[in-house]
């Protein structure tokens, strides 16, 4: 089986070693770059498995700024690291694609296991639903090519917002509780991390919902979980 591929980008030499050498012992494959405008002229002309980003880079473009820019042509998996475990940095990386974040310092350990989780739900080999669709008013998502639309226009969510949708939209009508949720999506050793749920949530209703404030699509059930509506 080949190895995942990781694009670590960072500029303080000593964590960048670090983290290198621990993947390479994992056995992943690993590439570096230490500032925003290199990391993009990577993704764009080679195939890479997973990102990891820091949000603090030299130069013009800081981490949400290359994250913006790849989602305008990749998918790639992006687990951004921060110095500030603010929220609001959270909220903006979530929406600017990422798929994950990791607050600085952090264990080897704690890295490795994101990683797992991050390349596990984005490149598991799943069952096609039963229904091929979920439609309910101007939402319409389309499981077997993974694709959501909203009044006709393609929605792009990244790979873990799919996943919540996807266990949302496949169970459309039931109440899956925070628990259920965390589980399916992130791994059972996140059954209890429900800010990620909630920030995840936040993100989907923004970009389909008509008004995040007041979601006819994705409903909160307070204190139990989230259901999808049915027409």
């Amino acid at each position: 089986m080949k190895h995942k591929t990781i694009l670590i980008v960072d500029d303080e030499p000593r964590l960048l070693r670090l983290v290198k050498v621990n993947l390479l012992a994992s056995g992943y494959e690993v590439a570096t770059a230490t500032d925003g405008k290199t990391a993009i002229e990577l993704i764009e002309a080679s195939y890479y498995d997973l990102l990891i980003l820091d949000i603090m880079l030299p130069g013009p473009l800081n981490g949400f700024e290359v994250c913006k820019r790849i989602r305008e042509f990749s998918d790639i998996p992006v687990i951004m690291l921060t110095g500030r475990a603010r929220e609001q940095d959270r909220l903006r990386g979530f929406d600017v694609g990422a798929d994950d974040y990791l607050t600085k310092p952090f264990s080897v350990d704690e890295l490795l296991r994101r990683i797992k989780a991050v390349l596990r739900r984005t490149y598991q080999a799943g069952d096609s639903p039963k229904c091929p669709t979920y439609s309910s008013g101007e939402l319409v998502i389309n499981f077997a090519q993974r694709r959501v639309f909203v009044r006709g226009k393609e929605v792009k969510l990244t790979a873990t917002e799919y996943e919540v949708l996807y266990h949302l939209g496949t169970n459309a009508g039931k109440i899956i509780t925070h628990e259920d949720l965390l589980t399916w999506v992130w791994g059972l050793e996140y059954r209890n991390e429900l800010h990620y749920l909630r920030n995840y949530i936040s993100s989907l209703r923004k970009k389909i919902e008509d008004d995040p404030a007041n979601p006819k699509y994705i409903l909160g059930k307070h204190g139990i979980g989230y259901q999808m509506a049915t027409e």
